[in-house]
């Protein structure tokens, strides 16, 4: 089988390791990735990335001139794609940018014009319900009409996508997986001494940004509530909430045990996590952000929490968009903005190791059968499979 894979998102080489993993899985399987060219991801890394083509065999990244250079929805490619579709002759055809992208459209059009009948499949993040105005409204009905499958990051997504009359086949999963390699529990006492964290002292984890979406007010304020106890929070990331968060741990006078840690590599990650007694990620669905086609936002996944089972580490969410599906019987859901609820989830992992224990090999079980890259590639294949025979 002949796969093309379209998305901004293979640029970065870690990001690649999933479709690495596919190319491998059986010997007729190749996977040939489309990228941008040149991309400006925006955020803290504001310079313009230059995408290098490499051939590994049966599995290669090709970079294609482009149109828009950091908008997901906007992208399109230069005519050099032509040649490459002629070229490689694809089976499956899956551009990773919604179903409301151009860039899907395009290669509809070119899968059609060049006779290639490929499958046309998209991945989706996106899971808000949301209206379209023409002629976005024309493109999202182009693009579902000539699609034989979608890859659906999240459960409501499908749903989503149901209800605006998708009749078509579905699979539900994320883009990406972990490396258990570098996501496996492996103690780090020197990284603990150089933060002051003490052996066996109870360390509620975060990863993220510091935004109001992510609620970790919440998660500061269920602390507050349980500052009788002994513990430590260890915040990685940063944002907008910082100075807010500190003014609110010294107004509850635990500031002494709130530890920030900003711009950590993510093979640096596990490390972190690996200190971590839980995670803990608290998102909060809110309906304040808005774009040319959708409002709200709220958790599409949560990558870090299958980070922290590979790490054998419980974990505690929300029940904000994929958080309990992801999570399930492994770990413990509470009501997204509830402090009482959070701090109860805390207070139980505090008090009962054993709970903590069985908890952190449920969700490692959990993440070693449907999360890893190599389990993810081959859902993916077999997907592919069902579209083709």
């Amino acid at each position: 089988m002949k796969i093309l894979v379209v998305s901004h998102t293979y640029i970065v080489d870690l990001n690649c390791e999933k479709l690495r993993a596919l190319s491998q899985l059986e010997a007729d399987t190749e996977v040939t990735v489309i990228v941008p060219k040149r991309w400006n991801p925006g955020g803290v890394q504001s310079k313009i990335i230059e995408t290098q083509f490499k051939d590994e065999g049966k599995f290669r990244i090709i970079p294609v001139s482009n149109f828009s250079e950091n908008h997901q929805g906007l992208l399109t490619f230069g005519t050099d794609i032509i040649s490459i579709l002629k070229k490689y002759q694809p089976n499956i055809i899956q551009v990773e940018q919604g179903s409301k992208s151009l860039a899907y459209a395009q290669m509809i059009s070119l899968n059609k014009l060049l006779g290639l009948n490929a499958k046309n499949i998209f991945f989706t993040w996106w899971n808000l319900a949301y209206e379209l105005k023409f002629p976005v409204s024309l493109l999202e009905k182009y693009n579902l009409s000539h699609t034989h499958g979608i890859i659906s990051g999240n459960k409501d997504g499908a749903e989503i996508l149901c209800d605006r009359n998708y009749k078509g086949a579905i699979k539900v999963m994320p883009q990406l997986g972990i490396d258990e390699a570098l996501f496996a529990p492996k103690l780090q006492p020197d990284l603990a001494e150089s933060l002051g964290i003490k052996l066996g002292e109870f360390v509620v984890g975060f990863v993220g940004r510091f935004v109001p979406e992510k609620g970790i007010l919440t998660l500061l304020d269920a602390l507050a509530s349980v500052k009788d106890k002994d513990w430590k929070c260890l915040l990685l990331g940063r944002g907008e909430l910082k100075e807010e968060l500190m003014r609110k741990a010294i107004a509850h006078n635990i500031q002494d045990r709130i530890i920030i840690v900003e711009s950590v590599a993510h093979d640096e990650v596990s490390k972190y996590i690996n200190l971590m007694s839980t995670l803990v990620l608290p998102s909060e669905t809110t309906y304040k952000f808005k774009t040319l086609t959708s409002v709200g936002w709220k958790e599409q996944f949560g990558h870090v929490i299958i980070e922290a089972m590979g790490c054998q580490v419980p974990v505690i969410g929300s029940d904000s968009g994929e958080i309990p599906h992801v999570i399930s019987d492994t770990g413990m859901v509470f009501p997204e903005g509830n402090v009482e609820a959070l701090a109860n989830c805390l207070m139980q992992l505090m008090d009962n190791p054993e709970l903590a224990h069985d908890l952190g090999q449920l969700g490692y079980a959990k993440a070693m059968s449907q999360y890893t890259n190599k389990a993810l590639a081959k859902q993916q294949l077999e997907f592919y499979q069902e579209l083709v025979n």
